[in-house]
């Protein structure tokens, strides 16, 4: 092992012992050698290692768990053979057990809603925040695969933080029928020109492979479209288009936003960063006939996924915008009564946070898939006297460091909503029996 001079602080491919604190944002646990910051993979808190470091930044280093001398209970063997320093990228967290898994996330979430959102400990207590499993397991759940190709033409996965391409035999994480697919070296499947290989299975049953070249994509096999079965009804769409990756996802997150929201029969709503229409169609149903509900998206395939598969919902406009912009030129004016949030991970922003304020919604529903950005918008919110009244976290990536957030955000003196209460009372109760 190699004893770095403390001056000079640990450089590239450095070995050093350490203790492993707290976990960290990026799948990552924080460490400290010589009041040097190290954040290191392939470790569980309070474990005792010897680390590898692979980066070296200004104020604080990356490094990988090569050898574990004091191993955390929560540790287990890896499924997946390509899960370790130096190979495949893709999950985090698969030394990790399972409900020590949910449990690193919700802590994630904790960390980042108390330092980025200003919400104090209570404050989360009260909350119940707890990071929920869908079903199906921790692994085959992965229904959208990319592929990246390598020099020489083979198609694997990326290390981490890297270009490089690992060649493998199966993603242990993917569908049965993406494993089962030609697609990788050991069927003797080459990638001549290719710059990547997108596998689809769908919940409606359809599988595809597409090959990317120069940004082109040209269907190798299965359909064009695919179908998808979500919140009660059958979704077309493009192989390519975006579409939750775990197969009970959709489901999960159209019941957590109806059920926070609560719709009502003649409410105008807005479903913003609204995609194929998932929400909107849901809360479509809940206005009624008498509602109206306005699903802004800006990407083409988005907008016209939207428009073909809620065609039979004539009280839903599809907008074909930015939502910055729409917002800001006043392509959707209110009044409105419920929101659907469902930004990209870098967030909604403070412009989108203050034209909803604005707007004076009764109530908005977030949809976040990184916790740093929901917990900046959650305080650009309290900034403007609104609070997040209710949270709910879903493990949509089991393995990985992601987690899914459906957060209520409610204006000043609104009072909780039923279904909002509820979940806090039977989250404290959950936690309390745990």
């Amino acid at each position: 092992m190699t004893e770095p001079d403390a001056q000079r602080g640990l450089t590239e491919a450095d070995r050093v012992e350490l203790t492993v604190d707290a976990v960290a944002p990026g799948g990552h646990c924080v460490a400290r050698v010589d009041g040097q910051v190290v954040f290191v993979r392939h470790a569980l808190p309070d474990e005792r290692v010897i680390a590898e470091v692979t980066e070296v930044h200004r104020g604080f280093v990356r490094a990988d768990a090569v050898t574990v001398l004091e191993p955390s209970p929560d540790r287990v063997e890896p499924p997946c053979p390509y899960a370790k320093p130096g190979a495949c990228g893709g999950c985090d967290l698969q030394h990790v057990a399972p409900a020590a898994q949910l449990a690193w996330k919700t802590a994630v979430v904790r960390e980042q809603l108390t330092r980025l959102g200003g919400l104090t400990d209570d404050e989360l207590d009260q909350l119940g925040v707890q990071v929920e499993a869908l079903p199906g397991g921790l692994l085959g759940w992965r229904s959208r695969v990319r592929y990246a190709v390598d020099g020489a033409d083979r198609a694997g996965l990326l290390k981490h933080r890297s270009h490089e391409v690992v060649p493998i035999d199966r993603c242990r994480i993917a569908h049965p029928a993406i494993q089962q697919l030609p697609v990788l070296t050991p069927t003797g499947a080459r990638w001549p020109a290719a710059e990547a290989v997108e596998t689809v299975a769908s919940t409606g049953g359809d599988v595809t492979v597409t090959e990317v070249r120069d940004g082109v994509l040209t269907p190798v096999s299965g359909p064009t479209e695919v179908r998808e079965v979500a919140a009660g009804r059958d979704w077309t769409l493009p192989a390519s288009a975006f579409w939750q990756v775990h197969p009970a996802a959709a489901d999960t997150l159209s019941t957590a936003v109806l059920e926070l929201l609560d719709p009502q029969p003649g409410e105008i709503a807005w479903d913003l960063y609204g995609g194929a229409g998932l929400f909107a169609a849901g809360l479509a149903l809940r206005v009624g006939g008498t509602g109206r509900v306005t699903l802004v998206e800006a990407a083409a395939q988005g907008v016209a996924a939207a428009r073909e598969n809620l065609a039979d919902l004539p009280r839903v406009e599809v907008v074909s915008a930015r939502v910055e912009t729409a917002l800001a030129r006043r392509r959707i004016t209110g009044p409105v009564d419920v929101v659907v949030l469902d930004p990209p991970r870098s967030g909604a922003g403070a412009a989108v946070v203050r034209a909803l304020v604005a707007a004076r919604p009764r109530a908005v529903a977030y949809v976040a898939c990184d916790p740093a950005a929901f917990a900046r918008d959650v305080r650009t919110f309290a900034d403007l006297g609104w609070r997040l009244a209710a949270l709910r976290g879903f493990d949509l990536f089991p393995m990985t460091q992601h987690v899914e957030q459906v957060g209520l955000l409610l204006p000043p003196n609104a009072p909780d909503s039923g279904r909002a209460a509820e979940y806090r009372a039977a989250d404290r109760l959950s936690g309390h029996e745990r």
